[in-house]
Parts: structure tokens; C-alpha cells; sequence
């Protein structure tokens, strides 16, 4: 067998490697035992210290460090981070620009929602003013309310001016790009509508206080009480943009059916219209191949963030023809507005556009909460089915019709695009029957009054359409009648409440050509059933 001559020299290594590691405990341990302040004796295993007990009273230490350590994590409070330091901002600002935090925060004004935080910008034509004009003239009051109208050139002065808001000139344009084939350049200039009122108003100084900037035409006709009722329901502080689309499903596809139709008007918050106002211009000019203007300020709004947020009560009516079928299956909504007086019939027969709109200034003066809102009831002894429209039209039906068909509009108007069938609306509609026993016998409102002593409303609808006297149903004819009585209690807090369409109740009377009905709150189990 062949000796190892290395041996030796490997066992000497061995042992300087065990002599180097009793020398790194010897070390450890004079370390620990001099902060814990143990006496050592001897470095030897036989010593009264050895390695083991070392091991144990390590461990010790090490116990009683990390239970303090814990302790001093739980009651600590947790370290403030700011937001600056440790959030990373993605979006591309310019060098003078500010992020959306160093906008200075509103204070939350706890004061109800008024006319006199509204301001109205109206787009107007210089060659429609004269006849336009009055209709401005009908809602609007000038002890209460503030606005601008914006004309693309100057009227001649007239004495109405009292009665009207203040007429201002649209600034030029014509350095903004238009490229649409089919549209008009003016829609630049009614865009930039929303920055030039806040403008104005803040050269006046009368920017304080503004909380919604109300957008609308010349043939805009507004409810302002009811405008109010749909806005209290929103944050003023935050940024909204309110309205509603049109009528016609193709428009709503050729535009979009993320924009508020101006005609039938639109609301802007204050904070809203302010960060508008700081792009607009540079957001216009992206867009030279838009239409018109609405849909320039939805493309903006696109740009801020902020989508539409829909009122039923906004109304563009794209449509022609007789509204009659909308206006009495009026959505369980305030009316906030009407648009395209001038396209449509007159809303009342036998008289012209401006004369049929006063008459239906004057329940709106009574119960704006209550205007054009349907209640459905039954005549149970002549088995007929009645449907009020407050404050426009009541109908009288042979036989009982469901509400779940009453409260969907039948189709006296036309579709905006007259290729169109009924599936170009963007709502449900009913055809209009031509059996001639199911055509109603209607009333429209003659006159309406308000007795403070009862705290009530009387309102008188008298016959215009007959029901067809070719019936061969073997019934009470509705057309008998001559005229309805409906008497309502005024419920300005209508809005304020989940809604619910009211209930009707036909009440009994000795007389024979006169219809009287009263609509209220519906009673508890109250249901529209025989």
C-alpha cells in the first residue's frame, strides 16, 4: 500500500481550521457576553460556560430583541406618505399648465340650488331673431335670472329689451377651420358659446355664485322651476354634463349617442365649464370635420373626461309633425324643455305656435312639478279607460287599455328622416289605430285655475277630437261628453321623491255632458286595475 506523504500536512490543516473556528466563538461569545455582561471563565467546553449554555443564552437575546422590535411596530402610528413623493403623474402636461389637484378645491355651498345660480347662454340668428325672440319671452324672467344671448350680427333696438336677456355679438371665427361639406361654419361660433358666457360673466364680475351653465336655441322653450329640480338632484362642485339625445335613433348614430342635443338644451357644472373654457379653442381646432356644434363640445367633453349624463326631461324633438303622441305619454320625469317650435305643429289645435305655448304658460305657472304627466284611471260603470295629461290634454277611450301600453307615445309626429319607419326612434312607440272604436275621444285644456283656500287646482279640458261615430260596439260613447273637470293638489316636492306616475280617480257628478276626475298621490295598494 502506498504511503500518504500529505498526511501530515493535511492534518495540520485540520486542526488550524478547527483552532480558527474555537477562536471565532471565543469571539462571539466575549461580544455578547460583554453587552449582556456574562462573566467567562474559560474558553474551554469543560468550563462552567461552555458552548451549549452560550448557544441557549443566545437564542435569549435574540428573543427578547425581536419582542421589543415588535412592539415598537405595533403601537407606532404608520408613516405619512405624500402623495408627491410616491404617486407617479401619466399625464402629459404642458410647462404652464396645472394638474387637476392644484385646482383650487370649492367650498360645498349648502344654500338650495336657485335661478340665481344658473346662467343661460342662448344661440341665436340675427335674421330669426324677431319671431324667436318671443319665445324667449315666455319663460324667461329677468328679475331672476341671468343669461346671454349670442347673435352672429347686430339687431336693430327694440323696447323688449327689459323682457329679454342681454344681446351680445359672437367674436370672429374665422381664423377656426371648418371643413364639413354638408354643415355650416356658424357651428363654431355657437360652440364657443360655453366660453364666451363665462367670460362675459366674469368681466362683469358676476362669475361668484354660478354653479350650472345652461346651454339652448332661440326656439329653445324652458321650464325653469323643473330645470332647478333636475339640477338640485347634482353636485355643483363636481363636473357634470346633463342633457339628453334625440328622438331619432339615426341621428343619435350619426352624432352620437354620448352628446347632449343643444336644442333641447344642456347643462354644464361651473367647474366643468371652467376647465372647458382653458381648452376648448385648442380643442375645436382638432376637430374641422365635425358638423355641427353640439357635437364639437361633446368631442371636448371626450378630451376632459366627462360623459353625458342623461334627463329624459331634455327634449330636442326631432321630429315633424304633431306632438301630441310625446307630449301625452310624457316619461315619469320633470319637463325641463321643448325644441323645434318652430318644425313641429302647433301643440294646441286651432290657433298658432306662440298662442298654443302661452296656453300651456299658464298650468306651468300653477304646478310645474305636475306639467304634462299622465295618470291613467277607469271609468268602471261605462267601462272606459282615462288618461290625464296635466295641464295639456285628457283622452277617453272605449273599453280598458293597459298602462303598459297607454304610457307608450302613439306615432302622430314623423320620423326626422322621412324614409324612416318606426324603428328609427330611439324609444318605444304604437301605431295609431284605425279601428275606429278604439280612437279616443280627447280634451284639451281651456283654462286652469288655483284656489288657495283648498290649496288646489281646477283645470277645464273641453272636446276637440271626436271618437269615431262609426262604431258598431255595443257601449257608452265617450263623445257624449263635452268637457273634463280635473282637480290636483300642487305637489312641489314631487321630484324630491322616488318616482311614480299619480293616480286618477273619476268621480261621481249630476252632470250629464261633464267628466270629473281627481288626481293625486297614489293611496297605500293603490293600483291601476278594475
Amino acid at each position: 500500500m502506498k504511503k500518504d506523504n500529505n498526511a501530515p500536512q493535511l492534518q495540520q490543516q485540520k486542526n488550524n481550521k478547527i483552532d480558527n473556528n474555537n477562536s471565532t466563538w471565543e469571539y462571539l461569545i466575549t461580544m455578547v457576553s460583554h453587552s449582556m455582561k456574562i462573566p467567562i471563565t474559560s474558553s474551554n467546553p469543560s468550563s462552567p460556560f461552555s458552548l451549549p449554555k452560550f448557544i441557549v443564552w443566545l437564542f435569549a437575546f435574540i428573543s427578547i430583541a425581536y419582542f421589543f422590535y415588535s412592539l415598537k411596530f405595533a403601537f407606532s402610528p404608520p408613516p405619512c406618505i405624500r402623495p408627491s413623493e410616491d404617486v407617479l403623474s401619466f399625464s402629459i402636461l404642458r410647462p404652464h399648465q396645472k394638474t387637476l389637484g392644484q385646482v383650487p378645491r370649492l367650498e360645498i355651498d349648502k344654500e338650495k340650488t336657485g335661478l340665481q345660480h344658473l346662467v343661460f347662454g342662448i344661440a341665436a340668428s340675427s335674421r330669426l331673431w324677431d319671431r324667436r325672440k318671443e319665445y324667449i319671452k315666455l319663460w324667461w324672467k329677468p328679475q331672476h335670472m341671468k343669461g346671454i344671448v349670442w347673435l352672429d350680427l347686430p339687431v336693430k333696438n327694440n323696447t323688449d329689451r327689459r323682457l329679454l336677456p342681454q344681446l351680445l355679438i359672437s367674436t370672429n371665427t374665422s381664423s377656426f377651420k371648418y371643413s364639413n361639406p354638408r354643415g355650416h361654419r356658424s357651428a363654431i361660433r355657437i360652440s364657443r358659446i360655453v366660453s364666451e358666457t363665462l367670460r362675459a360673466m366674469r368681466s362683469r364680475g358676476q362669475e361668484d355664485g354660478m354653479r350650472w351653465l345652461v346651454m339652448g336655441d332661440d326656439d329653445t322653450v324652458f321650464v325653469p322651476e323643473n330645470l332647478i329640480r333636475v339640477l338640485s338632484k347634482y353636485d355643483h362642485s363636481q363636473m357634470y354634463y346633463i342633457g339628453s339625445s334625440s328622438e331619432s335613433h339615426l341621428q343619435n348614430i350619426y352624432f352620437s349617442y354620448n352628446m347632449a342635443f343643444g336644442g333641447g338644451g344642456f347643462a354644464i357644472s361651473y367647474p366643468l365649464a371652467r376647465a372647458l373654457e382653458r381648452m376648448q379653442d385648442r380643442c375645436i381646432r382638432r376637430y374641422p370635420g365635425l358638423y355641427g356644434s353640439d357635437d364639437r363640445i361633446q368631442a371636448c367633453m371626450a378630451e376632459l373626461g366627462v360623459p353625458l349624463t342623461r334627463e329624459p326631461g331634455f327634449h330636442q324633438y326631432d321630429v315633424y309633425g304633431n306632438l301630441f303622441g310625446l307630449l301625452v305619454s310624457h316619461p315619469v320625469t320633470p319637463l325641463v324643455s321643448l325644441h323645434h317650435i318652430d318644425v313641429v305643429e302647433p301643440i294646441f289645435p286651432n290657433m298658432g305656435r306662440l298662442q298654443a305655448l302661452q296656453r300651456l304658460m299658464s298650468p306651468m305657472k300653477l304646478d310645474s312639478a305636475g306639467l304634462l304627466q299622465q295618470s291613467i284611471c277607469y271609468d268602471r260603470t261605462r267601462s272606459w279607460t282615462v288618461s290625464v295629461s296635466w295641464g295639456y290634454a285628457v283622452q277617453v277611450l272605449r273599453g280598458i287599455y293597459l298602462p303598459r301600453d297607454l304610457e307608450i307615445p302613439s306615432r302622430t309626429f314623423l320620423h326626422w328622416y322621412k324614409r324612416a319607419d318606426q324603428t328609427g326612434f330611439s324609444f318605444n312607440t304604437r301605431p295609431v289605430s284605425r279601428n275606429p272604436c278604439q280612437k279616443p275621444s280627447v280634451y284639451f285644456l281651456s283654462n286652469a285655475l288655483y284656489n288657495p283656500g283648498k290649496n288646489e287646482t281646477a283645470s277645464e279640458y273641453v272636446r276637440k277630437w271626436a271618437s269615431d261615430p262609426n262604431c258598431k260596439w255595443k257601449m257608452a260613447d265617450p263623445s257624449r261628453i263635452q268637457r273634463v273637470e280635473v282637480y290636483k293638489k300642487p305637489d312641489p316636492n314631487l321630484w324630491e321623491k322616488a318616482p311614480r306616475r299619480n293616480c286618477c280617480r273619476v268621480m261621481p257628478t249630476k252632470k250629464g255632458n261633464t267628466m270629473v276626475i281627481n288626481v293625486g298621490v297614489c293611496g297605500e295598494d293603490e293600483v291601476v286595475e278594475l
